[in-house]
């Protein structure tokens, strides 16, 4: 069975202020065209269809037209809501749409209610497990904990029940948004640390053929079985060494990786990342390649040059981001606030304070906890705000 795996399109959203809509078109053309050339026999999203709770109405427009054409090509699609997604707003008319074959997993309920296909050898179950926040799945699932591990822990004991009560020799897929240990997060993935904890172990997936995660912007093998597609664009300037593309993969007659291609998707314009004094970045000739380029150009001038954002657009017409990183002596402090604090979490950033007004004395376990747990109630109350809206 010929799987074709994406996620994260994140319909409606913006790089750095320029709309995006009219390239993810272009991308949904591709994946349509890309479903129709290949065979494809079913198609998998995992999550992050939209960027936000509430889409705006052209994004929405755009989705509606991608289910239709989808349902046209008579191709089976999976597809899960994601962290970003409203999945009561997503899975509107879900019973009705999945007739169409279109099938939308939203609820945390049908985690072990699978979509079962048939080939040449058998069964293929799809089992789609919608981002599962954990203080709001923990009771429905029945984990042990309200963390990330333990809900997905949960909700695959389910699968893997279901799974056993099925013929011998019925493949699985299963479907997940969600940060597995051993994948490299991007700038542009939302934050989904709950407990401290935000990766969860790949070994939470054992025992089916095939995990379509979804989450992180960049497409990566956790294992042979458990990979990320990655966003289909760009959305931030860390993903300008990423390759986007969709995973094409075989499911053979044992459950086993026949073969595997990444499907290259379109690129609205390149990414660049420039360093340097002003003058350099504007008189360098090996930069020409980058005049039609996405542009962020750190300057590294000692002093801050005059208007650099209108010197540096008539060269590079498409620069969107600035940042001062001037060059220091010696003697002069090597970092500015902003970067001490790049890579470093809410929870981190709040011990490093503890510590800085206490003169160097850390916080203890118990103030630890406090911290963790005043930021683990911030983020389900946003959650829960964007679920209510």
């Amino acid at each position: 069975m010929r799987l074709l795996h994406t996620s994260d399109w994140h319909l409606g959203r913006s790089f750095h202020r320029v709309a995006l809509l009219d390239a993810q078109a272009a991308f949904l053309d591709h994946l349509v065209e890309t479903v129709r050339t290949h065979a494809v026999d079913a198609v998998l999203v995992a999550g992050d269809v939209y960027d936000r709770a509430v889409p705006p109405l052209a994004a929405v427009e755009l989705f509606d037209q991608a289910l239709h054409r989808l349902a046209a090509e008579g191709v089976p699609t999976v597809m899960i809501s994601g962290n970003h997604d409203s999945a009561r707003r997503l899975g509107v008319g879900a019973g009705l749409i999945g007739r169409a074959g279109i099938h939308l997993r939203t609820d945390p309920a049908g985690c072990a209610t699978p979509v079962v296909l048939r080939d040449e050898h058998g069964d293929v179950a799809l089992y789609g497990l919608p981002y599962l926040e954990p203080a709001l799945v923990r009771e429905q699932l029945g984990a042990a904990k309200a963390r990330h591990e333990d809900v997905l822990a949960a909700a695959m004991d389910q699968v893997r029940a279901d799974l056993a009560g099925r013929p011998a020799g019925t493949r699985s897929v299963v479907l997940a948004h969600a940060f597995v240990a051993g994948g490299e997060p991007s700038d542009s993935e939302r934050d989904i640390t709950v407990g401290g904890v935000a990766a969860v172990p790949a070994g939470v997936f054992h025992g089916v053929d095939y995990v379509a995660l979804g989450h992180l912007h960049g497409a990566q093998r956790v294992t042979e079985r458990v990979r990320y597609s990655g966003s289909p664009l760009a959305y931030s300037f860390s993903e300008v060494d990423h390759r986007k593309t969709m995973w094409l993969l075989d499911l053979g007659p044992q459950g086993e990786i026949t073969a595997s291609e990444r499907i290259d998707c379109p690129v609205p314009r390149r990414l660049a990342r420039l360093r340097g004094h002003l003058t350099d970045l504007l008189d360098d000739p090996a930069l020409d390649r980058h005049e039609n380029s996405w542009v962020e150009a750190t300057l590294t001038d000692a002093v801050r040059p005059e208007d650099p954002m209108a010197r540096l657009a008539a060269r590079f017409p498409h620069v969107l981001g600035l940042v001062f990183d001037p060059e220091r002596g010696p003697d002069e402090p090597r970092a500015s606030y902003a970067q001490r604090l790049k890579g470093r979490d809410d929870q981190q950033i709040a011990e490093d304070f503890v510590a800085h007004v206490r003169g160097g004395s850390t916080a203890s376990s118990h103030e630890r906890a406090v911290l963790r747990g005043a930021f683990d109630d911030v983020r389900l109350d946003d959650t829960v705000r964007e679920v209510a809206r």
